[in-house]
């Protein structure tokens, strides 16, 4: 086995009064870490809610101004809460209940699903081991794996409890897969491409993956030092995230950290880096972060589409390349992009 990091969830049953310090955040950090439930409170700026009853609508009119709005949030904010989905709240119930079943089964009892990140075992039970320099680590243990398409699952990494856990998270993902390519042609019509363009640009319906994550963040004695998962923007197409209702996510927006309400009901969705690089900028990857809290345990289920790593050229699509705008970014297969941006991280700060 390779090495395991402390569960997160142990430290924080353990009565511990003050955190380790490889959690505690660098100072430049700490002045903009506030109590989450404090900065949920706060008027101004808002992460946009995208109603998205109208967006088959028969009525081209009625179609058009769905559409428009989801491209408007896209390009302003490149994150968003999506109601009326169109995936059934009962479902959504199910989804979280298992996922909080299996969190609320004894550590030694997750630990029969624990991955092994050093010999290339990504999927199942982790915590965040030390990969930069600084050997900082985050708040939370997790759970990690491939939900769709079908046939590239492997279920032997799935939890056994709760029992209908492989049934509801398999329907979840078929959903949200057709929400996928609903957004995606939304998205391709806004920048004035064929409907289907953007989605086969990730691969199509057999080889964009959507990989999930569940994330779980303990009460943490000193959530003034800490963060759940530190500031980066999302590597995949679009990811989809749900919550349990606990306030968390902070995005980084015109040079402040804005924190995003809880609204019921919705599915959350941030566009990745890899939209961003097709769009040329155009919609934009956003920057953010978790904070935890002392009183609250956070769950939250992200469900991040990417495309396959090395079958796709990811570069600014041509016909968005001109001479005003020329290419932003530069042609790099999937895997290169996310080797590039670990890279870079080691190399300099993030904005705080």
């Amino acid at each position: 086995m390779g090495t395991v990091a402390p569960r997160v969830e142990s430290l924080a049953s353990s009565g511990i009064k003050c955190i380790p310090k490889e959690y505690v955040r660098p100072q430049e950090e700490l002045k903009s870490i506030g109590n989450v439930f404090e900065e949920e409170k706060k008027e101004g700026l808002q992460v946009p809610t995208i109603d998205l009853r109208e967006i088959d609508s028969e009525d081209e009119v009625v179609r058009g101004k769905c559409r428009e709005k989801l491209k408007k949030a896209a390009e302003e904010w490149g994150v968003m809460h999506l109601v009326n989905h169109g995936i059934p709240d009962e479902l959504i119930e199910r989804v979280k209940k298992a996922g909080e079943t299996f969190f609320g089964l004894a550590v030694e009892e997750k630990e029969k699903y624990a991955n092994d990140l050093e010999s290339g075992k990504i999927q199942g039970y982790g915590s965040k081991l030390a990969n930069n320099a600084s050997g900082q680590l985050e708040w939370e243990d997790y759970f990690f794996h491939l939900a769709f398409p079908e046939d590239k699952r492997d279920l032997s990494f799935w939890p056994k409890k709760p029992a209908d856990y492989i049934e509801v998270t398999s329907e979840y993902a078929k959903r949200l897969r057709g929400l996928a390519t609903k957004i995606l042609e939304a998205l391709s019509i806004g920048l004035g491409l064929e409907g289907r363009r953007l989605e086969k640009e990730v691969g199509g319906m057999e080889e964009l993956l959507l990989q999930l994550k569940i994330n779980y963040y303990p009460i943490c004695p000193q959530p003034e030092l800490a963060l759940g998962v530190e500031a980066h923007t999302d590597v995949s197409s679009l990811t989809f995230l749900l919550h349990n209702m606990v306030p968390g996510l902070q995005l980084f927006y015109e040079g402040q950290w804005v924190t995003a309400k809880c609204v019921p009901d919705s599915i959350l969705m941030h566009i990745g880096d890899t939209i961003e690089i097709l769009s040329n900028g155009k919609y934009k990857s956003i920057l953010h972060r978790g904070l935890v809290n002392k009183e609250k345990v956070r769950i939250s289920w992200a469900v991040f589409c990417e495309p396959p790593k090395e079958k796709i050229i990811l570069q600014p699509l041509p016909e968005l390349v001109t001479e005003t705008e020329p290419a932003r970014f530069p042609p790099r297969t999937f895997a290169q992009h996310i080797h590039h941006k670990l890279f870079r991280k080691d190399q300099e700060g993030l904005p705080n």
